[in-house]
This record gives C-alpha cells, structure tokens and sequence, in this order.
C-alpha cells in the first residue's frame, strides 16, 4: 500500500460471491470518481494458488485495478490482525459465518484497536435488532454482540448494510422453501408470511452506492431489497413462469420447532424456524436505499427467468 496515496483506502475483507462483487463495484465507483483505492485481503495460499478458476478470479481484481493484501482473519491473532487493518480508511467485511463462531467479533474488535475510521460488518441480511436475543438461529447472537461492540464506541464509524437472504438461497434444495423435482412450495410459518431476498451482484452494487452516498452515512443500519415477497407469491410466480402445478405445504411454528428439538444442532432448521417466526427477515421494499435512489434491482419474478424458465 501507498502510504502517500490521499485517495481513501478501502479494504475488503474476502472475495467470495459476496466480497467479489463488492469489491468488483467499488473499483469502478473508485474509478469513475477517482476518489479511493481498492484493495481485497486474502489468503497467501489463495494469491499464490495454481486452481485455474481462483487465478482467473485473482486476474479479474488486478484488471479492476485492486491490489490483493495477504492475511487471514482466522488464523491470524487479534493483534496481527489489528496491526494489519490500521493503514486503511474504510474496512469492508465480506467474511460470512463459514469462518466460524467468534469470527464476527474478532474482526469488530480488531477493527476498533485498529482505530480505522469507517467499518462495514458483515451483516448483510437480516434485521438482528428486530429479531432480538434467543431466537432459533444461535449465530444471529453474535451480530448483536458486534452491533453492541460498534455502538459503544465514537471513534470508528459503522455502516450496516441489511439485504435479506441471498436471492439464490430461497430456491436452495436443502433450504427447502423450493422443490422444483417434486414440484412442492413450502411456506415457512404461513403463506402470507414475507421474506427479502437480494442478489450478490445488487448487494455488491448497492453496498458500493452506499459508501459513496452524499451525504455520507454514518452509525446506522441502510436496508435494501431485491424484492419482498410472500411465499404464496412465490408458487404462484413458479406456476405461472414453469406453466406447471405446484404442490403447496405449510411448515407450521410447532412443526419447525419440533423438528428443531429433534435435531438441535441442524443450521438449516435453524434458519427455516427463523424466518418461519417472520419477525425481522422482511421489509417492505418501497422505503429502501435502492427504491427510494430509484436503483433498480432483481426481484424474484426475474431471478425466476434467468435460472429456472430459461
């Protein structure tokens, strides 16, 4: 890094589906405004690595103009990590909760020792405030614990960028909502009931836009939204795109919970006896960044044509 550079610095932490987009959109912000400096922290084994498709992924961040930094946000101690994060202006976390429990925090805190000015956490999703301590999904406790973290300081500013559940993951398999061999929709918790789901490239977009936003936003959630959507409406699009009948089951509160009791540990039960609850995993999309910039973002119906009508 050029420590003579008076562009902003922006690092981001992971490139992944989410990070690659992120950084992917803030090179060509920084580029249009000549105001910032990209730059992606990854892994050594994965700047070095022979795979094909990760160089390939690795020749697209130089092409965009982005400087990879080695480090590892597990491996490394929160010192080193600290010590690592403190030359940057703006620190972007793109690692999910496949780095394990504690990651969350551990970033947050090295983040404030670090004494970098603005920090984006991972908590692109739901609205944790709104879902509160306890529920189904254990995990979602540790985002309380880096919000409470972010606010008990004043030093470091924080932006939270709430997207809903990535678009692709409501038609997982294993999630379950979507059954396209059995041609089955199951509602989590009723039809009626709401989710809001965002692309990775809107994420990516829209998170870009954000940062670079006048005036700036700081210490506040932004929400955003591909789409808002009742999962009756799903089945209904699914038919009406797939010109095919769908079975429709509701997975009940009591039917979630008892299979959750069954097998405790499952994440993906966990995850489906959330939304199922329906508190905090949808907004309306009429008052969001996007709507409200009039950015115009993938909403179910056009996710459902691109991959599945096509």
């Amino acid at each position: 890094m050029n420590h003579t550079d008076r562009k902003e610095s922006i690092l981001v932490l992971g490139a992944g589906e989410l990070g690659f987009e992120v950084l992917r959109h803030l090179a060509n912000q920084a580029r249009e405004r000549q105001s910032a400096r990209v730059y992606a922290l990854l892994r050594q084994p994965t700047i070095e690595t022979t795979d094909t498709i990760k160089k390939q992924r690795i020749g697209q961040l130089k092409a965009l103009g982005i400087e990879t930094v080695a480090g590892d946000v597990v491996a490394n101690g929160a010192d080193e990590l600290a010590a690592l994060l403190a030359p940057y202006d703006t620190v972007i976390s793109c690692i999910g909760f496949s780095a394990g429990r504690g990651t969350q925090t551990k970033i947050t805190k090295a983040v404030l020792k670090a004494g970098v000015k603005r920090y984006v956490p991972w908590q692109f999703g739901v609205d944790y405030d709104t879902i509160g301590r306890g529920s189904a999904q254990d995990v979602f406790d540790e985002q309380l614990d880096v919000r409470d973290l972010l606010r008990a300081q004043s030093r470091t500013e924080w932006l939270i960028v709430a997207t809903g559940m990535f678009t692709s993951f409501l038609f997982e398999p294993a999630f379950g909502v979507v059954d396209l061999e059995q041609s089955e929709v199951h509602a989590l918790g009723s039809w009626d009931n709401q989710v809001t789901v965002t692309t990775p490239e809107d994420i990516g977009r829209l998170t870009a836009a954000i940062l670079f936003h006048e005036p700036r936003f700081k210490n506040e959630t932004v929400f955003v939204a591909g789409d808002t959507i009742s999962y009756g409406e799903i089945a209904d699009e699914l038919e009406r795109q797939l010109g095919r009948p769908f079975k429709r089951q509701t997975w009940s509160i009591p039917y979630l919970g008892d299979a959750l009791c069954a097998d405790p540990e499952n994440n993906l039960l966990k995850y489906r006896a959330v939304f199922a609850a329906g508190v905090g995993v949808a907004w309306p999309k009429k008052a969001t960044f996007n709507q409200t910039q009039g950015i115009e973002t993938v909403d179910v119906p056009t996710w459902i044509r691109r991959h599945l009508a096509e």
